[in-house]
């Protein structure tokens, strides 16, 4: 049994492993795979029953480092401003825990982690996986914690997809569920912005064919993929107020140097971001969201249908990247299925980014849904209380 943080002032990152044999996970493609680690963090107190555990889902390049909840923390963590004491997710009532993603970079088996058969980096030798493989590695995780039932799970964007899956997957082991800004499946355009990225990644001669762990990255294809998709995480509304067109220093008419600040902008985010994120990690866990349908090929109101756990679920109106409709997607399939589910669409001008931004109104629904759901009673006009 792995050891609880119980310290709501000082966040360590923990690891689960599970070896094999004999427990290998078996993947939804039919290959088992192990042995696995999960990097995960926790924040707050498990109460006696077990019964006040909330598991937060990170998006796409987020980790297990979800809050700081330490001043001397440089590192704040990517939903600080929603996990600690007296916040959304208030850490005086409930334990909440944060893992990285199965695929990841950040501590969690992915590519780049040692093949215990080579002795080197599994690169491409690693297998493909789902955000249903995702989900059913932190399953047991939550068992070796004890845990038998989760208060909620929560998550924006990828982190709404494993949302999603926990109570589609587990539906005895979810009492209440959060997505916010997100979708059941990939559109097209979705999927194709994805794809460019993987291309840039892959067009990078530096990839060679995922094996360049010990050389040098293909850091330029990164950087380019990181920038396709930060250009996603905004909105024109909030581009337009951040940068306009305004120049990073007078005017030159220099052949295609950066002078656009939004130019300077978008190649300091691709820089920084090839120091963090591992390029393969960025190409399996893309195609993991581009494979996700929850529904997969049965309607969305069948998938929910039985399903007892309440949904609250957010949107914002400037998301171009997961649109409204998606959500609305969502909660119009849980009231067919007869689940108590609640649509929030939230203003905002930060586009996709907003559910990471927006912090006062998400709180107030989260908190209310939460306590609703913790008393046993009805959530119904959590956006009117």
């Amino acid at each position: 049994m792995v050891k609880q943080n119980n310290n709501i002032g000082i966040v360590e990152t923990r690891y689960y492993t599970f070896a094999y044999p004999p427990s290998e996970l078996e993947l939804e493609s039919g290959e088992k795979f192990g042995p696995i680690t999960l990097a995960y963090e926790t924040y707050g107190k498990l109460n006696s029953e077990k019964s006040n555990a909330i598991l937060i889902l990170h998006a796409l390049t987020g980790d297990a480092h979800a809050a700081g909840l330490h001043p001397d923390d440089k590192d704040p963590g990517w939903w600080d401003n929603m996990i600690g004491p007296g916040k959304a997710f208030d850490t005086h009532q409930y334990f909440v825990i944060c893992s990285n993603v199965l695929g990841g970079c950040k501590g969690s088996t992915g590519p780049s982690s040692i093949n215990p058969l080579s002795g080197k980096p599994y690169g491409l030798q690693f297998p493909v996986i789902t955000i249903k493989d995702m989900v059913n590695a932190q399953r047991h995780l939550i068992d070796d914690l004890g845990i038998d039932k989760l208060l909620a799970v929560a998550g924006g964007s990828m982190g709404g997809m494993q949302a999603l899956q926990w109570v589609a997957s587990y539906p005895d082991k979810v009492r209440s569920v959060i997505p916010v800004a997100t979708t059941a499946n990939h559109s097209s355009q979705q999927i194709a912005f994805n794809e460019v990225g993987r291309q840039a990644i892959m067009a990078d001669p530096n990839w060679n064919e995922g094996d360049y762990y010990g050389r040098e990255l293909p850091a330029k294809g990164l950087s380019v993929a990181r920038m396709v998709g930060h250009i996603t995480y905004m909105s024109d509304v909030s581009m337009g107020e951040k940068f306009g067109r305004k120049f990073k220093n007078t005017k030159q008419l220099l052949k295609f140097s950066p002078e656009f600040e939004v130019e300077g902008y978008l190649q300091y985010r691709g820089d920084n971001f090839i120091k963090r994120f591992d390029p393969n990690s960025y190409l399996y866990i893309t195609k993991a969201i581009d494979y996700f349908d929850l529904a997969n090929g049965k309607g969305l109101r069948e998938v929910f249908r039985g399903i007892e756990s309440p949904f609250l679920v957010i949107a914002f109106k400037s998301d171009w990247l997961y649109p409204a409709y998606q959500s609305q997607e969502i909660a119009k399939a849980c009231k067919l299925a007869g689940i108590e589910a609640i649509y929030c669409e939230l203003n905002s001008n930060y586009g996709h980014d907003a559910f990471l931004i927006e912090v006062e109104e998400q709180s107030h629904l989260i908190k209310y849904f939460l306590r609703k759901v913790t008393k046993g009673y009805r959530v119904a006009d959590a956006s009117n209380s």
